[in-house]
């Protein structure tokens, strides 16, 4: 057994302490802590201080004086201190800082005279008052080797000459001295993996053409990650652009095609100005990773003429083989089987619900019940081919359906074959035969959405359309249906011969407006963003020579849609347009000027186009207090004529594009949406009616295929609003914010809805549109028109997406009447949202991914993790909102930096983990 110890005591030292700290107080001397180390370095200094300050009258004196230089030099650069104090010999040369200035005026001109600046300039960086500038004015008298003092005082050096410059151009002064400093600052920082600090002196001296010269292979592609984050916070349209061309180039340069492409089509880059693409295909010898870019320009709806000799690239760039692969990934994933529109709806779960119906005169008739099913089984079915209702053999469903219901019926069938050319227009034109002329336009207007984003050799959309366009009389039903079939057909094409069919309908005064307005809106569609002048003038024209009572029809809506879209994502482009406009004497015009602004700064973030908007919504249209005195005076007898007093409607009708356009600018960056989300629930509860029956739209908007669950509360309670329109545009809301995510919480509120407005006809069709829109494509759809990591903005897209809003915000003349065909404008939209990886001779490959949501790395050390809270899975797989995916090892290599949708593997020959598995198998 051990001995039992014992404690042993031992003496306090802190009675010793505190004597010697008081003693040392007393005295006042501040030397009594230091170490003898510390005190012979302050002894030393004081010394080479007094022979720096010494006159220098002969060549041995001034050599004594740059040995005392170096000397001090030295203790300074080997000194070591934490980050949070001060070094030592910066501490004692405190005191003779204004000595050693004194000094310095004196001295004659010499290389002494560079050496004790740069001393002196390394000294104000602790030791001069705050906004002097002496670090940088010492430095610019010394010599220009900034990274001999190290990381800390380049960075207060760069910090000072950032300040100088923006001070000097303000007073109108040269800086072609602050260059040489720059020059010798870029390449330390660079070498020393601060690349971030590099381009930030640069944007601050505006020389940013400096940095081409710095990039390598190692780093390009954190310099370009920066370049690209920057833009979001850079108000000048020009600088982002050129940011923006310096990553594209050094993507180029190192061979990072995908990424030179994503910088591309970030440019502006399209079918016209395609000098970019062009440039990458040539450069890109590799065949594997053509495709790789091809598939990346068939997201984006970008068709390039110049690859016809490609039937390859073309029929993946065309999305020829989209239905192909888009079937396969339904197999994958077990869901191939057509769902009915009850097994939507869930009748059994909502009767019985909590919630009481709402009392209601009527009950709802079938004719619109079964509308709301043919919507809900194209939308839910969309792509697959087959349904429970239309292409069971010896189905009547369409002759269910009355007049305009009989044509969204047809029209459904083509949401069913979406992007199926091979045999999709079979499937459709059995039922053009019919002796029904609702049922012939639906079946047109089904030919325009079954191509919908695909391009073929066949063409035959064009064909079976134009023919209806052009034939002069005739029935305008059908027109319309062909029209619209052609803007949905050929979305972003910019085909000119479309145009040279569809530009005289619009100057024909004998068209009616529904027929010259669904032109102008499909002109938009195929010109999207392109600003082209030919069709923006015509439309113009069309605005002159329409009457009041046509511009007053809610269809007009489309008239400024057309001319909207066709300035999509193009800024200042937008000027001249609107200068055009003011020729217009309607009230409507208004509301074109502020469509034309928000579709131009789309995903901008441009707080002052923001800043606009709210101010366009902060006016008040009401009567006078004269007005409301007489009328109260004259009794309810006089209730008519105060009417007449009342402002015009049209004048505030501008509020709603103006609220829709603050979601438009702000969405696709999260602080911008977040400051929206602000300005929304402001305009809630501080705002006129008219501005808040537009808050639920454009929270769709800003969320859309993206539930929030804050924007999901919002719409829950906008929901039951006492305001009927402010309701009903709650429940599309939800339908948008839910779009393909199959979110259970939407459902379930949706199913409670349906109960509650279950004698609403209206209400409750709303309701059913929006359990479509939150199933579509069975959970495998998104309508969100960012992708690539969020970096790009599909203007074709969301041109489908701002026709079913701008339709919306008059529901009662548009989709609750016989204008609900427009819902098929988000054909345009629609898109698988997954993540297929392909080998290299084009078949699936199911490979192990991890799948979390996405990190924000710009500017962070090293190799940090891109996801978290990540699960590993098998592709394909399905990505949500905000969700990122990386390869789970590096057996395989992706010809693409963003795992998005589909992507081309090779083997990685390198692979460590292939090295690593017959090891194993030995094992």
């Amino acid at each position: 057994m051990p001995a039992e110890s014992k404690p042993v005591a031992v003496p306090s030292e802190d009675a010793a302490k505190k004597k010697i700290e008081a003693d040392r107080l007393a005295k006042n001397d501040p030397d009594e802590d230091l170490t003898e180390e510390e005190k012979q370095l302050k002894e030393d200094l004081e010394l080479l201080v007094e022979r720096v300050c010494e006159p220098a009258k002969n060549k041995e004196a001034v050599g004594v004086q740059a040995a005392a230089l170096e000397s001090i030099r030295t203790h300074i650069r080997t000194s070591t201190s934490s980050m949070t104090s001060v070094p030592l010999p910066l501490k004692f040369l405190a005191p003779h800082y204004d000595k050693i200035k004194d000094a310095w005026d004196d001295m004659p001109a010499s290389d002494n005279k560079k050496a004790l600046a740069d001393i002196i300039s390394v000294c104000a960086m602790t030791l001069a008052e705050e906004g002097s500038g002496e670090s940088l004015t010492f430095k610019l008298k010394g010599t220009t080797d900034c990274g001999f003092w190290g990381h800390e005082y380049v960075r207060s050096l760069a910090g000072q000459i950032g300040t100088e410059h923006t001070r000097r151009l303000d007073e109108g002064l040269g800086i072609e001295d602050l260059n040489p400093l720059i020059d010798d600052i870029l390449p330390f920082n660079v070498e020393h993996g601060a690349e971030y600090e590099a381009i930030d002196l640069l944007l601050e001296v505006e020389q940013l053409s400096k940095l081409e010269e710095l990039v390598t292979k190692d780093n390009h592609t954190r310099i370009c990650k920066y370049l690209l984050a920057c833009t979001d916070y850079i108000a000048d349209h020009e600088d982002r652009e050129k940011m923006l061309t310096i990553a594209y180039a050094c993507s180029l340069k190192f061979e990072a095609f995908a990424d030179a492409l994503r910088y591309a089509i970030k440019l502006g880059s399209d079918a016209h100005n395609k000098d970019r693409i062009l440039e990458i295909f040539e450069a890109a010898e590799d065949e594997n990773v053509k495709r790789q870019l091809a598939y990346m320009l068939s997201t984006q709806r970008i068709v390039i003429s110049d690859f016809e000799d490609d039937d390859e690239l073309m029929e993946i760039i065309g999305n020829v083989r989209l239905n192909g692969h888009f079937l396969r990934l339904a197999q994958e994933l077990d869901v191939l089987e057509p769902k009915s529109p009850e097994d939507i709806y869930k009748s059994h779960l909502a009767e019985g619900g909590f919630m009481n119906r709402r009392p209601g005169a009527t009950n709802v008739d079938s004719a619109r019940q079964n509308l709301a099913s043919t919507f809900v089984n194209a939308f839910v079915n969309c792509g697959f081919g087959t349904d429970t209702l239309i292409t069971p053999e010896g189905s009547d469903w369409l002759y269910k359906n009355k007049t305009h219901g009989m044509l969204s019926a047809a029209a459904s069938l083509g949401m069913l074959v979406l992007w199926n050319v091979e045999t999709g227009f079979s499937d459709v034109d059995k039922y053009s035969f019919s002796t029904q002329n609702f049922i012939k336009s639906g079946v047109l207007l089904a030919t325009g959405l079954l191509t919908s984003g695909v391009s073929s050799e066949l063409d035959a959309a064009y064909a079976l359309l134009s023919e209806h366009v052009e034939t002069e009389g005739g029935d305008n039903t059908m027109k319309a249906s062909a029209i619209i079939g052609l803007g949905l057909a050929y979305a972003g094409s910019a085909r000119e011969d479309v145009l040279d069919i569809l530009t005289p309908l619009i100057v024909d005064e004998t068209q009616n407006m529904e027929i010259v307005s669904l032109t102008c809106l499909a002109l938009g569609l195929i010109f999207v963003g392109t600003a082209n002048e030919d069709v923006s003038g015509s439309i113009i024209e069309g605005f002159l020579d329409r009457s009041d009572t046509d511009l007053r029809d809610s269809v007009a809506r489309m008239m400024c849609l057309g001319i909207g879209l066709l300035f999509l994502g193009k800024g200042d482009a937008c000027e001249g347009i609107l200068a055009a406009i003011s020729a217009i004497e309607h009230p409507i015009k208004k509301y074109l000027e502020v469509t034309v602004q928000t579709c131009a700064y789309v995903g901008t973030s441009n707080i002052l186009e923001i800043q606009k908007l709210q101010s366009l919504c902060s006016e008040h249209f009401k009567e006078t207090e004269e007005d409301q005195e007489e009328e109260k005076k004259e009794g309810e007898q006089k209730s008519e004529d105060s009417d007449k007093k009342k402002p015009d409607p049209f004048e505030s009708m501008h509020q709603e594009v103006a609220v829709l356009g603050i979601a438009m600018i702000s969405m696709g960056e999260s602080i911008s949406s977040q400051m929206a989300l602000r300005i929304l629930d402001h305009f809630l509860q501080y705002g006129e009616v008219n501005i808040r029956r537009a808050v639920p739209l454009a929270l769709g908007m800003l969320s859309i295929s993206n539930p929030q669950l804050p924007v999901i509360d919002t719409l829950s309670k906008l929901s039951h609003d006492q305001d009927e329109r402010i309701s009903q545009n709650a429940i599309l809301g939800m339908g948008f914010l839910g779009a393909g995510t199959n979110n259970s919480r939407i459902a379930n509120l949706l199913r409670q809805l349906a109960v509650y407005y279950g004698k609403e006809p209206n209400h409750l069709f709303l309701v059913r549109i929006s359990q479509g829109l939150l199933h579509m494509g069975k959970g495998l759809m998104t309508l969100s028109p960012f992708h690539s990591d969020g970096l790009l903005l599909s203007k074709v897209a969301l041109a489908g997406i701002l026709t079913v809003l701008h339709t919306s915000f008059d529901l009662k003349n548009s989709i609750l009447s016989n204008r609900h065909y427009l819902l098929f404008a988000l054909t345009t939209a629609i898109r698988p949202r997954c993540l297929v990886t392909l080998d290299e001779d084009g078949e699936f490959l199911p490979l192990k991914v991890r799948v979390g949501q996405a990190v924000d790395i710009v500017g962070q050390a090293g190799q940090p993790r891109t996801i978290t809270g990540f699960q590993t899975h098998t592709t394909p797989v399905l990505l949500s909102a905000g969700e990122r995916a990386e390869l789970n090892d590096d057996e395989y290599l992706p010809l693409t930096p963003v795992l998005e949708g589909f992507v081309i593997v090779r083997k990685n020959p390198d692979s460590q983990d292939v090295k690593r598995k017959p090891d194993e198998q030995k094992e």
